[in-house]
């Protein structure tokens, strides 16, 4: 009877190796990285992390928001500008300046280069030149406004389009905020521009 029970034994404690020992590998776990993972650990769409996407996006809305800044500037110096121009000029600049600042940070983060100020081309995205950034400085009352108005304009349409391309190729999860609110904020300034312009 012992030796009846010492072999039954034996058999359950192979069978239980071989449970154990002799699973197909395909159903094993795989730590993330390892073949027949099928997800990738690195992948910046997972994680979060930023991609060259949220790179060019960042280097170029940066002198992109400049330029904004400086468009305001030149508007808020003038006394003979219509109250509306001016107020929208300094909501235009109240917001712009804090995402540059925010997007420098992001760029010293990801160990990334600063943008030169002056190196996107003229007209790019909605840019003005150098000539009508002059031809804004000089000019005066309605014609001022109005060439702020419709600049600005063009230039919002182009930072919409820059917005655009981020949410559809960018990964990092906070750019890509800023890029959705980038566009909400600056359609509703659109909106804002055509009526200030119908009333000068």
């Amino acid at each position: 009877m012992k030796r009846i029970a010492t072999i039954t034994l034996a058999l359950l404690t192979s069978l239980a190796l071989a449970a154990c020992g002799g699973e197909d590998n395909d159903d094993a776990d795989v730590m993330p990285g390892m073949d027949g993972d099928t997800s990738s650990a690195t992948d910046p769409a997972d994680t979060g992390e930023h991609n060259s996407a949220d790179v060019m996006f960042t280097q170029m809305m940066i002198p992109h928001h400049a330029q904004a800044v400086e468009m305001s500037d030149l508007i808020l110096a003038k006394d003979d500008v219509d109250d509306g121009v001016t107020a929208l000029a300094e909501q235009i600049k109240a917001a712009q300046q804090p995402e540059i600042e925010l997007m420098e940070g992001w760029l010293d983060e990801w160990g990334e280069d600063m943008p030169a100020m002056g190196g996107m081309d003229d007209g790019m995205n909605g840019m003005m030149s150098a000539a009508e950034m002059v031809a804004l400085e000089e000019a005066t009352g309605d014609d001022a406004a109005r060439m702020y108005l419709e600049s600005m304009k063009v230039h919002h349409e182009g930072a919409i389009e820059m917005a655009q391309t981020e949410l559809d190729d960018g990964s990092s999860a906070e750019a890509i905020e800023l890029a959705e609110a980038i566009i909400a904020a600056q359609e509703a300034e659109i909106v804002e521009i055509d009526d200030l312009l119908a009333s000068l």
